[in-house]
């Protein structure tokens, strides 16, 4: 059943409604919205005509928001919110093509994707990218994102995932850090062991894994700091805190500018991969699909060392 539009309060009125909420005044909110006070009194009379309630309460010189008032408030301001949203969105769109939506994993994001983003918006010009941060899988079309990446396994409740790379990592550390740890030019899997080693809280085993790919086991493997995001455990490491093992795509300008030194040679991690998700329902669209392939043809630039 769709509401009469008659009962249905217009903007310019729930924003006389707002404004004269925020001052308990009139006078101030008709100088606000550059409006005679005449006008604004009219507007909240109307409001509380079409509601059937009365949303102010006059006392003396003020007006203050009655019982009923203060409950419709906040969704006043919501629907103004969203309206102003909703115009600085179409005024962001009108002169384009497109509009693609990705959710990245916020290290990933800041290190791999938007250093190589400009090469993808030179083939599309007249494409706005909406990036936005997510660590745990979500609902992608209740977020209204065209595409996710994602790291783990092939697994993505109503979506389609598809493959874009394993995982190689390496132990990494400042230049001074190592300098004031002592650690010689190639130090071994055993060595590394014993120094003060940075984990990320979501991947534990990460250290675990790599040692013994290495041939060590080692209990201190878990001993160390933990951090919640790679950007951390990179930061950490570039301040000598201890040493991160962590993917080269993240570190590739830190190691270019020599503010990490690798430890070890890069090494494949072969518990999890990296691929790109497409909500099931939208898995053909042409620009999500163009992004995808963009980005494995990034991949198939890495080095192969």
């Amino acid at each position: 059943m769709t509401l009469s539009r008659s009962l249905v309060p217009d903007l310019v009125a729930l924003q006389a409604f707002v404004t004269v909420a925020r001052y308990g005044s009139v006078t101030q909110a008709a100088a606000e919205l550059n409006l005679s006070q005449g006008a604004v009194s009219r507007q909240i009379k109307e409001l509380e005509g079409r509601l059937g309630l009365l949303l102010f309460e006059r006392v003396r010189q003020r007006v203050i928001l009655s019982e009923n008032g203060r409950r419709l408030l906040p969704e006043a301001q919501a629907l103004l919110a969203q309206a102003e949203a909703l115009t600085m969105t179409a005024l962001g769109i009108r002169n384009l093509e497109g509009v693609l939506r990705v959710a990245t994993l916020p290290t990933f994001g800041t290190h791999w994707l938007l250093p190589r983003l400009p090469r993808f918006l030179e083939r599309n010009p007249r494409i706005q990218v909406v990036l936005g941060s997510r660590i745990d899988p979500f609902d992608l079309t209740r977020d209204r994102f065209d595409l996710a990446i994602h790291y783990g396994r092939p697994v993505w409740a109503g979506g389609v995932c598809t493959f874009l790379c394993r995982e190689r990592v390496l132990p990494v550390i400042s230049p001074e850090g190592r300098a004031r740890m002592g650690i010689g030019a190639a130090p071994s899997a055993a060595e590394i062991a014993r120094l003060p080693l940075l984990h990320l809280e979501s991947r534990p085993r990460l250290w675990d894994g790599w040692l013994r790919d290495a041939g060590v086991e080692d209990s201190a493997a878990f001993e160390g700091h933990r951090f919640d995001l790679f950007a951390m455990v990179i930061e950490a490491a570039r301040a000598g805190v201890g040493i991160g093992l962590v993917p080269t795509y993240l570190v590739e300008r830190d190691l270019a500018g020599g503010e990490l030194v690798p430890l070890a040679p890069v090494r494949d991690q072969t518990d999890g991969a990296y691929y790109t998700v497409l909500p099931e329902d939208a898995a053909t669209s042409a620009l999500s699909g163009a992004f995808r392939s963009w980005m494995m043809e990034e991949v198939e630039k890495r080095p192969s060392s």
